[in-house]
């Protein structure tokens, strides 16, 4: 009997498509592996001169439509693992290639450099992690690459803030930490605007640092952005335990992501790709349906608590960009997807409230079962960290007030822990202040 060919991939759920993967790659023959292998070589054996010349040649080309093998040579050009790795992201947030990085900011600083160069300009959010916030204002000025911070909410803001030189508009949504979302198809608006009286050389490129929502509950290449950045650390990882980023995008910016990661390092190692290949990605979907399911049973809680002065959660009808979050953040089947971030502001003056976060901060640290001081997010632990001491600490205290991160803000990141157990604790930690 002759044997029944096998569907083809692409006809699956995205969800189901991110546990199995490729029944074959062309990154690796791993059809007898129920687990994709670990590779664990630097080098790579070549047969001839001259393939070792044919795969420096090929390296960084556009093989679209290609289903050979790639001839690996160096672990900083390309190995088995991370290739894997780097396809299923790009089908994760539905992009065509997929780039890694050693970290989220190497990913950040990666997009940035190969869309903007010496004499150009970024316009960003005017709300930002706070490492990003310093690559923008202290290291790429050193490259003459200028920044100015704006509010891009604000059509007429974002306009004026264009400038001749201006070649990427960069933000993150929600944004960090105060969870603001920027509007992706106004903004995608402004941009084409723009655009249209450029010359292709001179096109806004549009960056989206989309690691607080993570690929499940939105993909702003489907809103029209050229490039998305992750922290694979964070919600794609899950557990953790091993650092990485990523940059996806269209297939034109291959060669150049590629080229930027081999002269400038900050390589994933594959031994950190495959745990975020194995464990993570194919347990993103189950583990981020639960987080939001808790996290809008916190934020309930902690909008109706007499100590807080506010929550900002995008699932909450009080949210004040609802409508925006639920036209804007669906997962893979088209439902509202809020996320897992919730963050909250302690009733009291700037002053008393930054002194009475930090208070809470510390009843949390020293008496919390379920909640753990600790600055990351997307874990399967639920993480507390105060952003105005702590991650976004070289932001000014006063431009920090400015841009709308309150002095007294929390940022909670759930876990997969019962909401009522995290109640509690947050409860306790509530009345000691």
């Amino acid at each position: 009997m002759a044997k029944k060919k096998k569907k083809s991939a692409e006809s699956y759920s995205l969800t189901s498509l991110l546990i199995h993967g490729q029944s074959r790659d062309k990154h690796w023959d791993y059809r007898h592996h129920v687990v994709p292998p670990m590779s664990c070589s630097t080098s790579y054996r070549l047969d001839s001169a001259a393939r070792g010349a044919q795969g420096f040649a090929e390296f960084g080309a556009d093989s679209s439509g290609e289903q050979k093998a790639p001839i690996y040579i160096y672990d900083r050009l390309g190995e088995p693992t991370r290739d894997m790795l780097e396809e299923a992201l790009a089908t994760a947030e539905r992009g065509e290639i997929a780039v890694t990085f050693a970290s989220g900011m190497a990913a950040v600083a990666a997009a940035l450099n190969v869309c903007a160069v010496s004499d150009e300009h970024i316009v960003a959010h005017h709300v930002l992690y706070g490492s990003t916030y310093s690559l923008l204002k202290n290291w790429l000025p050193k490259f003459r690459i200028v920044s100015t911070l704006a509010n891009l909410n604000d059509a007429q803001e974002l306009q004026r803030s264009i400038r001749p030189n201006t070649r990427v508009v960069y933000f993150e949504t929600p944004a960090n930490p105060n969870l603001e979302l920027i509007d992706i198809a106004a903004v995608k608006r402004a941009v084409d605007a723009a655009n249209a009286l450029r010359k292709p050389a001179q096109q806004i490129r549009i960056l989206v640092d989309n690691t607080f929502a993570s690929p499940f509950c939105q993909r702003p290449i489907e809103h029209g952005v050229d490039l998305v950045i992750h922290s694979l650390t964070k919600g794609i990882c899950g557990f953790g335990t091993d650092m990485g980023g990523v940059v996806i995008g269209a297939r034109r910016f291959l060669p150049s992501l590629l080229s930027y990661r081999k002269d400038f390092g900050g390589v994933l190692s594959p031994k950190a790709a495959w745990p975020i290949l194995v464990y993570g990605l194919s347990t993103m979907s189950l583990r981020v349906k639960k987080q939001e399911q808790t996290a809008l049973a916190v934020a309930e809680f902690l909008a109706q608590h007499a100590k807080v002065a506010a929550v900002h959660y995008p699932g909450l009808p009080s949210f004040p960009q609802y409508a925006l979050a639920r036209r804007q953040m669906t997962d893979y089947d088209g439902n509202f997807a809020p996320g897992s971030l919730v963050y909250f502001i302690v009733k009291g003056s700037l002053t008393k409230s930054r002194k009475l976060a930090e208070r809470l901060i510390d009843h949390i640290a020293a008496e919390s079962y379920t909640i753990t001081l600790a600055v990351s997010l997307g874990q399967v632990r639920t993480l507390v960290e105060h952003p105005s001491s702590m991650t976004h600490s070289s932001v000014p205290l006063d431009q920090q007030v400015h841009e709308g991160i309150d002095p007294g803000g929390v940022r909670l990141s759930i876990g997969l822990e019962e909401p009522g157990d995290l109640i509690r604790d947050l409860d306790h930690a509530l009345k000691k202040i």
